[in-house]
């Protein structure tokens, strides 16, 4: 399989958790680079469902090692409450994960303020899911984060939180809310650091030694191309590189050492939160809604849903080098009789075949469509490229060819088997 990188190449919510669960057969080990517990990739193993938020979802294969990068900010009593979840469900936690002891530790005054900072944002909040995540990746570029390697040593822990403590109580007093007890929250947070450390290690310095030894990486990415903070639609974004560039930051292998990017999106297109949704359309959205799809894994909020957007899709894979795509959901629009597929925005007297950089006018553009006759016949139970209808496979080779990537992998349902590898 070789080193790959997958992203997302939408707004996230594309479907990774399954597609990095299948490709996870084929590697040695799965490598979370990015982001923190504000994702969520589900994964179907028979009828059980897995909800994961920082373990990667190599988790649920055996033989596997699972890393949690440094680029990831980690909520130590939420990844102990994962832990602990999954082994309830039978799945072995172990030996087979380590935790970068260089990842930042997001507290509970980073949720206190990403929390009180939407609330002041009032009609121009970005939408977060109040995890913290924003907040402790600003403290990592202030250079005042706490990091797994304090969080692991007990005294030095002690003293660094109660100075981050006092700072920020100062902060969360002006901004109207309560400040935070140092007791309580080291009391938390010593126990989550004494249930973690066994997990705790040099990541860099495995992965090494681990592509040494000639095994094959799989760099799990969360996220999705369009909440990148350099690359996404800025201010409405996550707070790390959710893109390619982002892997190699987040885990310390450095780029030669990659060898392919996979790009994964939906046969539709997705989003969470607030910011521009060029192809958003009620009618889709309803329709996504009443099967009971499209609602957040961490959240539960309903996405917002619209048509497929070729120029984001063409914008992502000029971003992230894709190779190959894996588009999930094809049998969400099974029923859908007309089929509409953005290939340019207008904005005024303008034409725009690539994603603006300000979320403004990308907000204020109408998209350009061109319409695909509908299958109208279920794809669920395709095991092949044969087996799809011919106008599935159409529609299938022709969002690839005008997202500019080779088509990889065709998902039609979320159980592993329903996995079509074009």
């Amino acid at each position: 399989m070789a080193n790959t990188i997958l992203v997302g190449a939408q707004w996230g919510d594309e479907g990774k958790g399954k597609i990095i669960d299948v490709m996870t057969e084929k590697a040695d080990i799965v490598v979370r680079y990015a982001g923190g517990n504000n994702a969520g990739h589900t994964v179907f193993i028979g009828k059980k469902k897995y909800i994961l938020h920082l373990v990667p979802s190599g988790i649920l294969r055996k033989g596997k090692l699972c890393v949690i990068g440094n680029g990831v900010v980690v909520d130590p009593v939420s990844l102990v409450k994962e832990i602990q979840g999954l082994r309830k469900l039978g799945v072995k936690v172990g030996p087979n994960l380590v935790v970068s002891e260089t990842a930042h530790v997001v507290l509970p005054y980073h949720r206190e303020l990403d929390a009180q900072r939407e609330v002041l944002k009032g009609k121009n909040k970005i939408g977060t899911t109040k995890r913290g995540i924003g907040p402790a990746y600003g403290d990592k570029a202030a250079r005042v984060g706490l990091r797994m390697i304090d969080l692991i040593h007990p005294e030095r822990m002690e003293s660094k939180l109660r100075w981050r403590i006092s700072e920020n109580n100062e902060v969360l007093r002006a901004l109207g809310a309560k400040p935070l007890s140092f007791k309580t929250v080291l009391a938390e947070y010593r126990v989550a650091g004494n249930y973690l450390k066994p997990f705790v290690a040099n990541t860099v310095v495995l992965l090494h030694e681990a592509m040494q030894r000639g095994n094959d990486v799989l760099f799990e990415g969360a996220q999705g191309t369009f909440l990148d903070i350099d690359h996404g639609t800025y201010p409405f974004v996550t707070s790390s590189n959710t893109t390619a560039g982002g892997a190699c930051t987040g885990s310390g292998v450095p780029p030669h050492r990659m060898d392919r990017v996979v790009g994964v999106m939906k046969a539709y297109t997705t989003r969470v939160g607030e910011g521009p949704l060029p192809t958003e359309n009620a009618e889709i959205s309803d329709l996504l809604h009443g099967m009971g799809r499209e609602f957040g894994a961490t959240t539960g909020r309903p996405r917002r849903c619209g048509w497929f957007d070729s120029v984001a899709t063409r914008h992502a894979t000029m971003v992230n080098g894709i190779d190959g795509l894996a588009v999930t959901n094809l049998d969400g629009l099974d029923s859908v009789e007309t089929i509409k597929v953005c290939v340019a925005y207008r904005h005024g007297k303008a034409r725009y075949d690539f994603v603006p950089n300000d979320a403004q006018t990308l907000a204020e553009c109408q998209p350009v469509y061109v319409e695909f006759e509908g299958w109208r016949t279920p794809t669920d139970k395709a095991r092949s490229w044969k087996q799809l209808p011919p106008k599935a496979r159409a529609y299938l080779k022709a969002i690839a060819e005008l997202s500019d990537a080779k088509l990889f992998i065709a998902s039609v349902g979320p159980a592993r088997e329903q996995t079509i590898f074009v």
